[in-house]
């Protein structure tokens, strides 16, 4: 085999593996971080979902009501009510701009 096919083979295997860990990790953030709000699936069918009053990220009415960068801006500062209370926490010291972003293409891939 010439070397050229072996790097174009190990390059193709090391996307896969990359591929994979972030698939991995945004699993992980999801169940760690949103999941007890917004569910498995993300439909918010939880109790703690239902409490506050989460919408279901699977419904393509409510996704084209928000842009990715509004997405982006709420899951790093937070959000908060009318009144003022903190409806969903700032994940800004717990994540990095890239775990956000991939979470945010996550709840893209959630529409039905």
């Amino acid at each position: 085999m010439h070397w050229k096919n072996k790097t174009t083979i190990l390059a193709s295997a090391l996307v896969l593996v990359a591929g994979s860990c972030l698939a991995a990790d945004v699993t992980e953030n999801w169940t760690k971080h949103c999941g007890s709000c917004h569910g498995k699936d993300g439909k918010g069918e939880t109790k703690a979902g239902r409490k506050a009053e989460v919408k279901d990220l699977t419904d393509s009415t409510y996704q084209a009501s928000f842009t990715d960068e509004a997405m982006f801006k709420r899951m790093k500062e937070g959000a908060k009510d009318k009144n003022g209370k903190e409806r969903m926490k700032p994940f800004a010291d717990k994540l990095s701009d890239d775990e956000i972003k991939a979470l945010g293409a996550y709840v893209r891939s959630l529409k039905k």
